[in-house]
Parts: C-alpha cells; sequence; structure tokens
C-alpha cells in the first residue's frame, strides 16, 4: 500500500461544499491523487473495477441512496485492503458505532473526523496511514520462517524495552510493563506485530515468553541493585496458561535471580481468556498463591469482563487505551472509565490506565480514583539501561506538572 502524500485517496461525500473543502485540505497537505465521488454507487463501481486502486478512504455517513455503513459492507465485500476514515457531522456516538462495526470487519480504521472537518485533525488522522495491519488483532502476516525464528531465539535477538507505569497522585514509579522487540539483523528493531503471528505459528511462543520473563526478572535484579524496587509485568499467552509447568518455571526462576514473586505481574488479555478459560483456572489460581501478580489486560475490548473479575484472581485492572484517551472530551468513554474504576475498587482490584497520550489526557485520570496510568505522555518503552537516568528526570517534571495543575 502507497503511504504519505503518494497516496491515491478516495473521498465520499454528497455534500459538494465539503468534497471541495475536504480537496483543498488534502493537496494543502501534498495529497495530489484525489479522486471524489457523490454517490456511493459511483465508488463502489471503481472499487470493482479495482479493489487496489485507492490506499485511503474518506467516507461521509449521512448520505442518500447508499449510506456510509452500506458502503463499508460493499468494501469489506471487494475485500478493500486500503486505510478508512469516517467523515460525519452526525451524533458522536453514531460515529463511535459506526468506527467500531468497521473495525469488527478488520478494516484498518485510521480515525473520525467530525464537520465540518478542521485541517488539523485531518492531519493528525492521516499522520497514522502507514503498512496494512489487521484492524482485529494489530499484526501483520506471518512472513517469518521457522529456522529464522529459532536461531533468533539462540542468538537472544529478542530484547525487552519497558514502559513505566505511574502512581497517578504521588508521581512514583511503581512498575514498568515489558514489551519484548526483535533486533533483526536485516530490518533494524521490529516491534511485536511484526513477528508474533510467526511466532505462534511455527509454535515458538512458549519459548519466547520464557525467555522474556528471565530477561525481565535480571533487569529487575539490577534496578532493585540500583535501588530502584518496582514491578515488572510481562504479558502471557494461552499457552503459558494451559501449560502444568508454567508456575514451576517462575518460581525456579525467581528463585535463581532472586526476584521476589510479588514484583512479578503477568499480563493476560480478555481475549484470550475467552479461547480457554476452564484451562486457566488452575494455572492462574496456583500462580495468585505463589504471590505473583495477575493483570487482565485490555479491559473493555473482550465479551465477559464482569465474569472474569467475579471468578478468576486478577489483582490489576488494565483498562484499554480506547477508553482512557481522549476520554476527558468524551462522555461515553469518561462514563465507561469511571465505571470501570469505580467497579474494581469495590473489588479490591489495582487499576492502571494505558493510553495516557498528552496533558489532557494526564489531567483528566488526575481528577479519578485511578490507581497508576501508563502512556506516551510519561515516556514511550526504554531500553533496561535507560530507566535509572529516566526515572530521576520524571521527578523533576512531574513536580512541574503538579505547579501548573495546583
Amino acid at each position: 500500500m502507497t503511504t504519505g502524500p503518494h497516496a491515491r485517496v478516495l473521498v465520499l461525500d454528497d455534500d459538494a461544499f465539503i468534497l471541495s473543502l475536504l480537496g483543498q485540505m488534502l493537496a494543502r497537505l501534498d495529497y495530489k491523487d484525489v479522486t471524489t465521488f457523490t454517490r456511493g454507487v459511483d465508488a463502489v463501481n471503481a472499487l470493482k473495477r479495482d479493489t487496489e486502486a485507492f490506499d485511503l478512504i474518506l467516507c461521509d455517513l449521512q448520505m442518500p441512496e447508499m449510506d456510509g455503513v452500506e458502503f463499508v459492507r460493499h468494501l469489506v465485500a471487494s475485500h478493500y485492503t486500503g486505510a478508512l476514515v469516517l467523515v460525519s457531522g452526525e451524533d458522536s456516538r453514531i460515529l463511535e458505532a459506526a468506527e467500531s462495526l468497521a473495525k469488527a470487519h478488520s478494516l484498518q480504521v485510521l480515525g473520525t473526523l467530525r464537520k465540518p472537518p478542521d485541517p488539523g485533525a485531518l492531519a493528525a488522522v492521516l499522520a497514522r496511514l502507514g503498512p496494512k495491519a489487521s484492524a482485529a488483532t494489530g499484526t501483520y502476516q506471518i512472513q517469518y520462517s521457522r529456522s529464522d525464528l529459532q536461531q533468533a531465539l539462540l542468538a537472544r535477538g529478542f530484547v525487552s524495552h519497558y514502559q513505566p507505569k505511574i502512581d497517578i497522585i504521588t508521581g512514583d514509579l511503581t512498575g514498568v510493563e515489558c514489551l519484548v522487540r526483535w533486533q533483526n539483523p536485516h530490518e533494524g528493531l521490529l516491534l511485536p506485530g511484526r513477528f508474533l503471528p510467526s511466532i505462534e505459528a511455527h509454535g515458538l511462543m512458549d519459548s519466547l515468553t520464557e525467555m522474556v520473563i528471565t530477561m525481565a526478572m535480571q533487569d529487575a535484579r539490577r534496578w532493585r541493585h540500583d535501588g530502584l524496587d518496582i514491578s515488572v509485568a510481562v504479558n502471557v499467552s494461552m499457552s503459558s496458561l494451559t501449560n502444568l509447568a508454567f508456575p514451576e518455571f517462575i518460581a525456579d526462576t525467581a528463585r535463581a535471580l532472586e526476584m521476589p514473586l510479588n514484583r512479578l505481574i503477568l499480563e493476560v488479555t480478555e481475549t484470550q481468556l475467552m479461547q480457554n478459560v476452564v484451562a486457566a483456572y488452575e494455572i492462574l489460581t496456583r500462580l495468585r498463591l505463589k504471590r505473583v501478580g495477575l493483570a487482565i489486560d485490555d479491559f473493555g475490548v473482550g465479551h465477559s469482563s464482569l465474569a472474569k473479575l467475579r471468578d478468576l484472581p486478577f489483582n490489576e485492572l488494565k483498562i484499554d487505551r480506547g477508553f482512557v484517551h481522549g476520554a476527558w472530551r468524551n462522555e461515553s468513554l469518561a462514563v465507561f472509565l469511571k465505571a470501570s474504576i469505580g467497579l474494581a475498587r469495590q473489588l479490591g482490584i489495582s487499576t492502571v490506565a494505558e493510553g495516557v497520550e498528552d496533558q489532557d489526557d494526564w489531567t483528566f485520570l488526575r481528577a479519578t480514583a485511578c490507581d497508576q496510568v501508563q502512556g506516551w505522555f510519561i515516556a514511550k518503552a526504554m531500553p533496561a539501561g535507560e530507566l535509572g537516568a529516566w526515572a530521576f528526570a520524571w521527578k523533576e517534571r512531574f513536580g512541574a506538572l503538579s505547579g501548573s495543575l495546583s
């Protein structure tokens, strides 16, 4: 897919003024290859002639003859692989529902724009235009061989980066989330979406998980020696949670590396638990008996959240960034966020809000009862060796932030 200003753009809107306005905005952003339609049927026919004719589509929702939701159905039927931006003057709840529907169909939705469109908002949305990934999983297609991945495991080509978790009130560094990267000798540093599908397809997830947990414990030991006694959280797959030997691996590794088990947190997503919740009960309960922390990740994305909180021994709830970023300006997100925090508090479960991306997010979360936050506003994931210097600099920054809020 062509990205950036060289992308081939289709704009669909029955309002000629809006079409002209969007065309001018795109031209100012140096997008030169722009095709416009006022009728959905004409746009559909253009896609039928060539399903790969466009890299990006901006589509209105409220149109006669064929509305935007119906047009999205045609995009799915034509196997459209480009990106999509939804544009509308309708109620925000309708816009959010249409966006969720498109994502459920695995379309790559860059975002939504309110009418009349704002040039800055359009530029921000288009900045997300990149290689096609599955909207449902956020992953790329399988593209690495088993031998490539085994060699990377043997050569310790996978490395851990860490994103800080902060107490929203005190500003204290409470822990980090471990995020695996692949230092590929040919392609550079790769994010998980590039290689995890291949890891899973070749049955190597257990090997990678054990390597990452071991690296995280080793880094945590070095931090403790440097005066940073913090928790470290690692994502685990259902493969690990159905492995009866997994709790013993955790305990044995922690003993060898002098890692207090109450400083280790294992994160499990809701969608993973839906796959085989019965098999996970025993493993999760045994891990909690060993005082390992358990976090339910991406809360709100799955389908049985309340049941999981009721039946499984989680002691931390991580609220998905989709319900955090922008909640200060979106009443629906704010209601969900506050309800999740309140529910967790009543159950005695600590909360972590993911996706704190700007100062507005930070200020809004400070006014809630959320315990911890993480996101790019605080810090991006970093190599283990950079955490100490970052923590020192964060203390000064937090002092300035607190002063600006008082």
